[in-house]
């Protein structure tokens, strides 16, 4: 450090060199990489959407889930994949610190920036349950409370990583009695609590899975947490695989992924996408298809697989992008590259909240936020317990009051944001996210650049 300023490591030291040279991107390459970075939007979709999401149902059924249960577990883990590889590439190849940016930065976006995308961009309008929520924040603000207590000294212990993932137990171990402790809580404090009663009122009524399509217009499904789950019904059929896809009619088998859509503009996007279509085709079994209705959990490995990759790509050109656009690094860490690293969480969420399923979008939302921080225990664990037992991870933590407040703050904001809007999500809900976002990535980027407070950063070497 020089005269108080903090030294960081750019955020392309991390990655291999790009195409072009600097002065080769600043001359029209940088065009090149934009196309990469829209691509990689779109890879990821037809990934999330044609192979992730399916074999998530299918996983869910199986177990008997919930919705806001799947969204918490399996959904969250599957789309939070990149992150998980970044945490083991951070611990054992690039040996990075935990900085501010970064866990602020993805955090915020996955609370607010999701939360924005979900009510602007759906259609239709979800009713959430109180439960899910208050359960998935609760434990997204002990797990913060838990990775920030930790990393207060600059020192992680193999103890301390160890009850990282204790905690994400107990996490697993609640959602495993979900139905139980709703069922409990509902009749405990019904006469206490507003969004307890109509929790209990809805019951009977049942929130809608919309997605099944008649001539007439969308006929509404009913579906009940109160039940061992949401896909036990007379057809034999689950309910969400029918709202994700908005399936006509219940066929024996699904679509090839090579039929040509009628719409113009789909038709476009087919075309485009045609290479990538068939990388998926001849490396992932698609489960929607009776064949490899089996091979659902190879489906969900390889797909969240292709996920992770798909991610780094997209990470390594905003990178490159950003750098040679001159965006400071800081600013980088809090905004683009949070974005970039979440794309799997925000497509994932928008793709069940335009369905209608508020409940698995919002705990998907939350809960990949839970596995983020608690999973950063896999690798810390695996290190200092196994490879590097002489001594702790030696980490950063500049910041660590501000980080606190903000975690605390965004988990509070997401709450209150809800039962003001009665509960749904719809594009007013999206509106408060999104000015909420917008203030607090100001803040942040401020705070990051010195501006505030008395953090002030460079990029080591200039």
């Amino acid at each position: 450090s020089e005269n108080g300023t903090r030294c960081i490591l750019s955020s392309s030291s991390e990655f291999p060199e790009g195409f072009f040279t600097p002065q080769e991107r600043k001359d029209g390459g940088i065009v090149i990489y934009f196309i990469i970075i829209l691509y990689m939007f779109l890879a990821v979709s037809i990934v999330c959407d044609d192979y992730f999401l399916p074999s998530l149902e299918i996983i869910s059924e199986c177990l008997g889930l919930s919705q806001d249960v799947a969204g918490a577990t399996f959904m969250a883990a599957g789309s939070s994949a990149p992150e998980l590889v970044t945490a083991f590439l951070g611990a054992f190849v690039t040996k990075g610190d935990i900085g501010v940016s970064t866990i602020l930065g993805s955090a915020i976006y996955n609370l607010l920036g999701i939360s924005a995308a979900c009510g602007l961009f759906s259609s239709v309008v979800s009713r959430l349950s109180c439960w899910p929520l208050f359960r998935d924040c609760l434990a997204y603000t002990l797990s913060a409370a838990a990775v920030l207590a930790m990393i207060s000294d600059n020192r992680i212990y193999w103890y301390e990583s160890a009850s990282l993932l204790l905690i994400y137990g107990c996490y697993i171990l609640v959602l495993c009695f979900d139905i139980k402790i709703n069922q409990y809580l509902m009749k405990k404090f019904s006469p206490c609590c507003t969004c307890f009663t109509k929790a209990m009122e809805e019951n009977a009524e049942q929130q809608p899975l919309v997605g099944w399509r008649e001539e007439s217009g969308p006929l509404i499904r009913q579906q009940s947490r109160t039940d061992s789950g949401i896909f036990q019904d007379e057809l034999d059929y689950s309910h969400l695989s029918t709202s994700l896809h908005g399936l006509d009619e219940i066929s024996e088998d699904h679509p090839n992924v090579f039929t040509m859509p009628e719409a113009d503009m789909k038709r476009i996007l087919w075309v485009l996408s045609l290479p990538i279509i068939t990388l998926l085709y001849l490396t992932i079994p698609d489960c929607r298809r009776q064949f490899w209705r089996n091979w659902f959990m190879v489906t969900f490995l390889i797909s969240a697989a292709w996920i992770s990759a798909i991610t780094y790509v997209l990470v390594w050109m905003v990178t490159i992008a950003g750098e040679t656009l001159g965006i400071p690094e800081s600013v980088m860490g809090l905004t683009l590259l949070a974005a970039g690293t979440s794309v799997p969480d925000t497509v994932a969420s928008v793709l069940v909240a335009r369905k209608g399923n508020g409940d698995m979008a919002m705990s998907n939302i939350v809960g990949s936020n839970v596995f983020d921080m608690l999973c950063l225990g896999i690798p810390w664990f695996i290190k200092t317990a196994f490879i590097s037992t002489s001594g702790p991870i030696e980490v950063n933590s500049n910041g660590l009051t501000y980080t606190a407040i903000s975690l605390i703050c965004s988990v509070v904001f997401i709450f209150l944001a809800v039962h003001l809007n009665g509960w749904k999500i719809d594009i007013r809900f999206g509106t408060i996210c999104l000015v909420l976002y917008l203030v607090f990535t100001v803040l942040s980027i401020l705070y990051e650049l010195g501006i505030i407070g008395n953090n002030p950063t460079r990029v080591c070497g200039n």
